[in-house]
């Protein structure tokens, strides 16, 4: 499988490389944004390792050009560490979220969850009530409505109708959208389901999106 590693700091970009071919991948270093985001849309990855704080442009401007072309799952590394910075990564497409310093075992782990990750089933358009997924396109509608969702916001009301029916808990919902275990004590499932539901439910009259008091959230058509 093949990597590509998107880090300014030489040293660090030689340890990555090094390291994923130990461990039978391979691997291609891009020292600034404007390099990365080239070989991201010009070869084909099955992962891509993207610092954040990048010269030429930065790694969240790098990642939104890519999620405009592709969905290589990418994984972010950058010592910016508190929820917030995680929630923008996240929001802004991000596969994962790693913080500097981090153990290379780590991120090893992490490298092969994602790629372990399930193909895509072989649907292509999900449905409830009025509500259309189109996974290919990656385009939502209500009736004749378009709805515009970041890509966190899409990969979450995928689980949700792929899951449709289910209550599903918060662990459950940040293990399965972010491939992160967050402490509990943060709010970032409830911040991005109010998200989620100011776009697909606010503006229409039947509400599709339900919390479950003390549960979690359920996506069903309850008319």
């Amino acid at each position: 499988m093949r990597i590509l590693i998107i880090e300014d700091e030489p040293k660090m970009a030689s340890y990555l490389r090094k390291g994923l071919m130990e461990a039978s991948f391979q691997a291609d270093t891009a020292l600034d944004g404007k390099e990365g985001l080239f070989l991201a849309l010009s070869e084909d990855y099955d992962l891509i390792l993207l610092d954040v704080m990048l010269p030429e442009l930065d790694g969240l401007e790098v990642l939104k050009r890519i999620r405009e072309k592709k969905h290589t799952p990418v994984l972010l590394l950058t010592a910016r560490d508190t929820v917030q910075d995680k929630v923008v990564g996240l929001e802004s497409g991000a596969d994962d979220y790693l913080s500097k310093p981090f153990a290379y075992a780590e991120l090893l782990a992490r490298v092969r969850a994602l790629l372990r990750r399930p193909a895509q089933s072989s649907v292509t358009v999900l449905c409830v009530s009025d509500m259309e997924i189109d996974l290919v396109r990656r385009r939502v509608r209500r009736g004749n409505v378009r709805i515009e969702l970041t890509a966190q916001e899409f990969a979450l009301l995928k689980l949700l109708t792929e899951r449709q029916g289910e209550v599903l808990t918060r662990a459950f919902v940040t293990s399965h959208v972010w491939d992160i275990n967050f402490d509990s004590d943060t709010n970032i499932v409830d911040v991005a389901v109010k998200r989620l539901r100011t776009k697909i439910d606010s503006p229409f009259e039947n509400k599709l999106l339900h919390t479950v008091r003390g549960m979690g959230y359920v996506l069903e058509d309850r008319a």
